[in-house]
């Protein structure tokens, strides 16, 4: 039987996903607001007239790769979400993936496993992230933390560049190369039965940002940044728990 994926958001990261699924003999279809046919892009877009989409796949697992957009003043993602659980449903979805962020968990020091504090809900980002994920829980859906992403396009020596940082120089960093990010979500898919509903996407090595972006800014040739402190911090994501299902993390950050 045939593996077929609906990807909605073929940005940055879901597009990454539909082709490596592609290139495993997939059938995929990913979306973006507008459809493409050139580029084999369907429409799925949210407007005030209702939901708009040309998604064909029946029994396919669905992953929401949709970034939330805090600046945009009309951002409707929690909406569009809700819309696309449903639209999921009706076209007999196979399992349905969001692509969170560790950013929902608690800002202070520790070790944050998938069953760790979340931040208290005084932004609208946090407010958004956990509504999302409540939203996908209840439906039976599966959830995904990913750490900071890095990868083709998103070069830490570049994006930091001659920064002043509020951070500290001292805190550790929590990152994810973007193939990881694929072969983790792909992973999880394969193994959907009995995979647990929410999964921390972020690599092992926890390096300081000092040293980190010291590295990478050498190897890249710009300018290091600078940083508001030098404080002890030591806020770890632990993203082994995905590994129990033959995950490996393979790329360096």
């Amino acid at each position: 039987m045939s593996k077929k994926l609906v990807v909605l958001g073929a940005g940055w990261l879901g597009n990454a996903l539909s082709q490596e699924a592609k290139l495993a003999g997939w059938q995929v279809e990913a979306t973006r607001r507008t459809a493409d046919s050139q580029a084999q892009i369907c429409a799925f877009d949210l407007t005030d007239s209702g939901l708009h989409h040309t998604l064909t796949l029946t029994d396919a697992y669905w992953v929401c790769a949709i970034p939330p957009r805090m600046r945009q003043a009309n951002s409707n993602y929690l909406e569009t979400l809700k819309h696309a659980l449903a639209t999921a449903q009706s076209m007999a979805c196979k399992g349905f993936i969001l692509c969170s962020s560790t950013a929902v968990y608690d800002t202070a020091d520790g070790v944050y496993t998938e069953q760790g504090t979340l931040a208290e809900q005084d932004s609208k980002r946090q407010q958004v992230l956990q509504g999302a994920e409540e939203l996908v829980k209840g439906t039976g859906g599966k959830i995904v933390r990913l750490a900071g992403l890095v990868g083709p396009e998103r070069e830490p020596g570049r994006f930091i560049s001659g920064k002043q940082l509020s951070s500290s120089s001292q805190a550790k960093v929590n990152m994810l190369h973007q193939q990881d990010a694929v072969n983790g979500l792909i992973c999880l898919i394969e193994n959907w039965s009995h995979a647990q509903g929410i999964y921390n996407l972020c690599h092992p090595d926890h390096p300081t940002k000092q040293d980190y972006y010291q590295k990478h800014c050498e190897n890249y040739g710009s300018t290091p940044p600078t940083f508001n402190s030098d404080t002890q911090s030591e806020r770890i994501i632990e993203g082994s728990a995905i590994c129990q299902l033959g995950f490996k993390y393979n790329h360096e950050i």
